[in-house]
This record gives C-alpha cells, sequence and structure tokens, in this order.
C-alpha cells in the first residue's frame, strides 16, 4: 500500500481489496451450505448481517450530513472516509433481495393464516403485509442512495476547486436529507426490526436502532483510521486530536444509546403491561439472560468506564481494540432483537451466524476499498482541510 502525500492519493491498493474479497467468497461458499443445511436459522443470520452492514452505511451517511450541517472543520479529515462508507448503501439494498423473497421464514404478519385468526394482526395488515414491506424497504435505500451520491458528487467537484457554491449545495441537501433520514431510519427499524413480534411495540425504537446505528459507525470509522494510520496512509493527517474527539463522540452514544434502551426498559416495565412486558421477559429466561447481561455490561459499563479517560482516547492500540469491541457488541444488540422470537429455548451461535457477516461485509469491504483507491482519501478542495490537520482539542 503506498501513498501520494501530494495528492493525498493511494498509488498501489495493496491487499485489503483481495482480502475482503476473500472472506465474501468464504461467506458465499458457507451460505451456500447454509442453504441446504438449515434455511430457516441462515434466514435469521442474514437478516442480522444485513441490517448489521446497512447501519454502518447509514452511519456514513449521517455523520457526512451532520458534518455539512454545523460547518464542522474538525472532522473534514475523516470525511472522504464516511462518504466512501455511505456509497455502500446501494450494495446493501441488494443484500435485502433474499430477505424480501422469504419473509415468512422471518416474519409471522406474512401468514395469512396467521392473520386470518389474530385480531391484532388484522388491525395492522394494512401497513404490516408483503407489498407494502416491499415497497417501503426499496424506497428507503431509494431516498438513501440517492442522498449518498448526490452530496458525494458535489464533494467531488469540490475537490477540483472549491466555490462557496459547492459548500452551500452540500448543506442544503443535508438540511432536506436529515428531513428524510429521521423518518425513513425509524421506519425501516420498525420494519425489519420491531415487526419481526408484531404485537409488541415501542415508540422509541426507532431512536434506540439510531444510536446503535451511530455507535457502530464511529467504531468502523476509528478502526479504518487505525490501520490506514499503521499503513501510513493517514499518518500526519488524522491526528491523536481526532481520535480524542471520536472517543468523545463514542463515550456520547455509549451514554445516548444506553439511556434510551434503559428509557424504554423502564417505562415498559413500570406500566407492568404484559402485552409489553413479555418481549423483556423472553430476553431474560435461560441462556437469553446472558446475552443481555453481556448487552448491559459490554455496551455501556465496561464502555464507559474505559472512554472516561484522556489517555486511553489518544491511545491508537487501545483505540482500535475498542473500535473491534464496539462493533462486535454491535452486532449482538442485532442479534438479542432479532434471534429469541426464533430462538425462544435460549441464545445460540453457530457458524451459520458467521457466513453472511462474511459475505455481506466482503462485498462492502471491496466496494468501500474501491472508492478509497479511486479517489483522493481526503477532501483535497475543501478550504478547511489544512485547519482540520492542525486540528488540537
Amino acid at each position: 500500500m503506498k501513498f501520494d502525500a501530494k495528492t493525498y492519493r493511494l498509488t498501489e491498493k495493496g491487499k485489503f481489496e483481495w482480502i475482503a474479497g476473500g472472506i465474501g467468497m468464504l461467506g458465499l461458499v458457507l451460505t451456500w451450505v447454509a442453504v441446504l443445511t438449515d434455511w430457516p436459522r441462515l434466514a435469521h443470520a442474514h437478516l442480522t448481517a444485513a441490517v448489521f452492514w446497512t447501519s454502518l452505511g447509514l452511519g456514513g451517511l449521517f455523520f457526512t450530513m451532520l458534518h455539512h450541517l454545523t460547518n464542522a472543520k474538525w472532522s473534514v479529515a475523516l470525511r472522504r472516509i464516511s462518504e466512501n462508507l455511505m456509497l455502500q448503501l446501494p450494495l446493501m439494498a441488494l443484500a435485502f433481495l433474499p430477505i424480501l423473497f422469504d419473509l415468512h421464514d422471518l416474519y409471522h404478519w406474512s401468514h395469512e393464516e396467521a392473520v386470518a385468526h389474530d385480531a391484532i394482526l388484522q388491525a395492522k395488515s394494512g401497513y404490516l403485509n408483503a407489498p407494502f414491506f416491499v415497497v417501503r424497504t426499496v424506497g428507503y435505500f431509494v431516498i438513501w442512495s440517492v442522498l449518498a451520491f448526490a452530496l458525494y458528487r458535489v464533494s467531488l467537484k469540490q475537490d477540483k476547486g472549491h466555490t462557496e457554491e459547492h459548500r452551500a449545495k452540500m448543506r442544503k441537501l443535508s438540511a432536506i436529507g436529515m428531513l428524510l433520514f429521521a423518518p425513513t431510519i425509524t421506519f425501516a427499524s420498525y420494519d425489519w426490526l420491531m415487526s419481526i413480534e408484531p404485537h409488541w411495540f415501542s415508540t422509541i425504537f426507532g431512536v434506540y436502532f439510531f444510536g446503535g446505528v451511530f455507535f457502530g459507525f464511529l467504531a468502523l470509522l476509528t478502526g479504518i483510521c487505525v490501520l490506514l494510520r499503521q499503513k501510513n496512509v493517514l499518518r500526519g493527517i488524522v491526528t491523536r486530536e481526532h481520535f480524542h474527539d471520536l472517543g468523545k463522540f463514542m463515550l456520547g452514544f455509549v451514554i445516548f444509546w444506553s439511556y434510551i434502551g434503559f428509557s424504554q426498559y423502564f417505562l415498559i416495565w413500570y406500566g407492568n403491561v404484559p402485552e409489553e412486558t413479555y418481549w423483556y421477559l423472553m430476553r431474560w429466561e435461560g441462556s437469553w439472560k446472558t446475552v443481555s447481561m453481556i448487552l448491559i455490561l459490554g455496551h455501556f459499563a465496561l464502555p464507559f468506564v474505559v472512554l472516561l479517560f484522556q489517555r486511553i482516547k489518544r491511545s491508537m492500540t487501545v483505540m482500535a481494540i475498542v473500535s473491534i469491541w464496539f462493533l462486535v457488541v454491535h452486532w449482538i444488540d442485532l442479534y438479542w432483537l432479532v434471534y429469541p422470537t426464533f430462538m425462544k429455548e435460549g441464545a445460540g451461535f453457530t457458524w451459520i451466524e458467521v457466513a453472511p457477516m462474511m459475505l455481506i461485509g466482503g462485498v462492502f469491504m471491496v466496494g468501500f476499498w474501491r472508492r478509497m483507491t479511486s479517489q483522493p482519501v481526503v477532501p483535497v478542495g475543501d478550504p478547511h482541510l489544512k485547519t482540520s490537520i492542525e486540528h488540537t482539542t
């Protein structure tokens, strides 16, 4: 991997794409074996993996729009990475195709015979039906993809020569985008995750999902920055000051996710309505209790304590470990949301859970790396790039 510090371009791709592609191919083989051996379990594993990788692209889209709306300067050096992550959303739309063609193994409301004998499902059938579900999912990805490519197109124009028109246009797109992002990510969480258990609902669920989305994205962004610095790509561009700020951002969303999660739990448990509390009871019985405790400790308590210390947030090694751990617990969080309805007898983990993660993740990272190597790794036309590189906390 070779980097030209004058043009901010990678002149040699290195082995990253081959490694990611190899992982994806192995995932494809394992996924095909899983199709022949345990299709229902694979369907749940595929949904978890598809939502996981899509969430990282959504985090990139949100970060990019937030950057433009706040006219942030410290994050300019990170912007191209977040842009390249959000550009993988169209690929993630393809990852959802198997789900759209096999709703019956995932969603109870997709069975006509179940709806015919369930008054609650009948009342929700105007929203929870297969054709409308597919239309909504397609609509989400169209909106996200259009926003991502519109912002990226202006960003590349800015690379060729900055004008205030570029900044104004990206800010305007981000303002419109935020108004579209909030309802689409909320309803996507209702459709893909909450409707797995169609009798249960929570009005705060979309906010909970968003907290996990941005939490996971920050972990991936931090891990990529550490990796590129180790390969002498971003050394001197992304500094310890940036990692310090990323660490503060991560700490903030550890607290935010935990606050929203506890608020949802507390209000439902305090209300003590059987139609609502059973969702948590399922996750507090047998081995699911262990998974719940892992989330409490690993998604909140441990990261909260670790990220309180300034020295840790400025350590490349520790931040690399933290980013990997955060990605793991983000997946565990989605697993905790998806699997209990399917595995009421208790939690379990097999190679089938790994297969779609490798397949979709390989495709995601190959697409990301191709974008990284096709353009400068930072927005060279941004007038605040020098300010970002010299940023101090």
